[in-house]
């Protein structure tokens, strides 16, 4: 067994995990698949992470040639930032992307400008560096039940919107596990307890789609998977629990947005009410945090849901307008 960087962790059947950095240590996954002396990633972390993944294929006595594939599941920053950048190493590798994100993965300005709009041109140099598009030769389009192999493994593509409508997850037949992105939700180590781990949804601009949503989890779970590869982070088991758990959740999160549609400060409003759900069942999870704590490690993810929510409330009432 070679010995690996403290931020790579080898699972079993050939799939590592690669703890990209971003942010803080466990908190942005990407996966590295080896079948035969082949290699796929999926998802990159964004730039900062790319010395990571290299770092990890040396390791493993492996070559950036041996790379076959770079699939992201879908193509925000965190999960796909750094798929331009990794391709330039690596000489035999094409990036099979869904086909809504295929145009942004080429040319990712359109998405470099929406991401800026969130977070700020300052956040967005710290955080993710400069964009790299893919060449357009080198960038395959996914379809809903589609299958690719690495040296005879099989990966099939599900077109899981609900997160986002340029979001596929990959379905591994030799774990019986899916590579979820962000479809399955968030589940830090943090909140790890006797129980297992603990999960919450994730919405982030601008495409949150809770009726979608919860199709996709249902048709995940409808293969009766043995684990799940999140991006953020790590592999869960004890998938029907956390799915029921994610399902009754989303439907949570709806009855807050709906609760909170004309409320004074919306925004803030519908933080505090997320936070608050996130205590609750934190605390019933058997995590001894305090609501600061839980509210520390929730930063980002707050603020996302938060804004996801209220894109989506806006749509839903111009939409009721209309």
């Amino acid at each position: 067994m070679p010995l690996l960087p403290p931020f790579v962790q080898a699972l079993d059947q050939g799939i590592h995990a690669i703890d990209t950095g971003f942010h803080r240590e466990h908190f942005d996954a990407a996966y590295l698949i080896v079948e035969c002396g082949r290699v796929a990633f999926v998802d990159t972390g964004t730039n900062f992470g790319v010395p990571r993944l290299l770092a990890a294929l040396e390791a493993l006595g492996l070559a950036p040639a041996d790379v076959d594939l770079v699939i992201p599941t879908h193509v925000h920053l965190d999960h796909a930032g750094g798929v331009g950048l990794l391709m330039t190493h690596l000489p035999n590798a094409t990036a099979w992307v869904h086909p809504r994100g295929a145009r942004h993965l080429i040319d990712p300005r359109a998405l470099v400008a929406g991401a800026t709009a969130v977070y700020g041109e300052e956040e967005m140099a710290r955080s993710y560096g400069r964009i790299v598009g893919v060449p357009a030769g080198r960038v395959r389009e996914t379809a809903d039940g589609m299958t690719v192999e690495l040296a005879g493994r099989r990966l099939q593509f599900l077109d899981t919107p609900g997160h986002a409508r340029h979001h596929h997850c990959v379905w591994d037949e030799r774990t019986r596990g899916f590579f979820t992105g962000d479809t399955f939700g968030l589940s830090y180590r943090e909140f790890d307890s006797a129980r297992g781990p603990w999960l919450l949804p994730t919405t982030t601009p601008v495409q949150f789609e809770p009726e979608a949503l919860k199709a996709s989890v249902q048709r995940l779970l409808s293969f009766e998977p043995a684990c799940m590869y999140l991006t953020h982070f790590g592999r869960v088991g004890e998938v029907a629990r956390l799915g029921a758990e994610l399902l009754e959740q989303i439907d949570a999160m709806v009855a807050l947005g709906r609760a909170l549609q004309d409320a004074p400060r919306r925004h803030e409003a519908l933080k505090h009410g997320l936070l608050a759900q996130y205590v609750e069942r934190v605390a019933r999870h058997g995590c001894d945090f305090t609501p600061g704590r839980i509210a520390e490690l929730l930063a980002i993810d707050l603020e996302l849901n938060a804004q996801g929510m209220g894109i989506w409330l806006d749509r839903e009432r111009a939409a009721a307008a209309s």
